[in-house]
């Protein structure tokens, strides 16, 4: 099994283990190679779920943990040692799946697109995410200076909320 297909198997197995929780998988991740292997699973709660409010807490993580652990050890598909880390996004979390874009609109965000895109004239853009367009699959991002920039959501390499310190 490839590297591409054990992270797949992973995500099914963490969202099959969260989803009844109400607790969303944001990002899995394996790092490293051999004996250095870290296999690092985000998790948010989006909504309040239950008697559970919004937000990851300790005992989260450590169900996440403990529960997909379990999954992992009994089913032993991961070639060699890992450590796993379970954690939440963080006040920076990455912007990774559309509906991170739909949730987050309103909010401060950071993007790093593939290349420039017309109109744009950079790649990089630090503003407020005005909108995020099902439709025609764009976001729009409202610069400090008040210009709005639009591109298509597969132009983005990477983004983020941007947290003011």
């Amino acid at each position: 099994m490839n590297r591409t297909a054990i992270v797949a198997k992973i995500v099914e197995i963490a969202e099959r283990v969260a989803q009844p929780e109400g607790i969303e998988i944001v990002e899995v991740e394996l790092k490293g190679t051999g004996r250095h292997q870290v296999l690092l699973i985000v998790i948010d709660r989006p909504v309040a779920f239950g008697d559970k409010p919004a937000g990851v807490t300790h005992g989260d993580c450590e169900f996440i943990t403990r529960q997909v652990g379990d999954i992992l050890d009994v089913e032993d598909f991961i070639p060699g040692t890992y450590s796993l880390e379970v954690s939440s996004p963080g006040v920076e979390r990455k912007l990774l799946k559309w509906k991170d874009w739909e949730r987050f609109v309103g909010e401060k965000v950071k993007v790093v697109l593939r290349e420039i895109v017309a109109p744009a004239t950079a790649k990089h853009f630090d503003g407020m995410l005005a909108r995020a367009d099902a439709a025609t699959q764009s976001i729009a991002v409202t610069l400090s200076e008040g210009v709005e920039v639009t591109f298509p959501f597969s132009e983005v390499d990477r983004a983020n909320l941007k947290f003011e310190w």
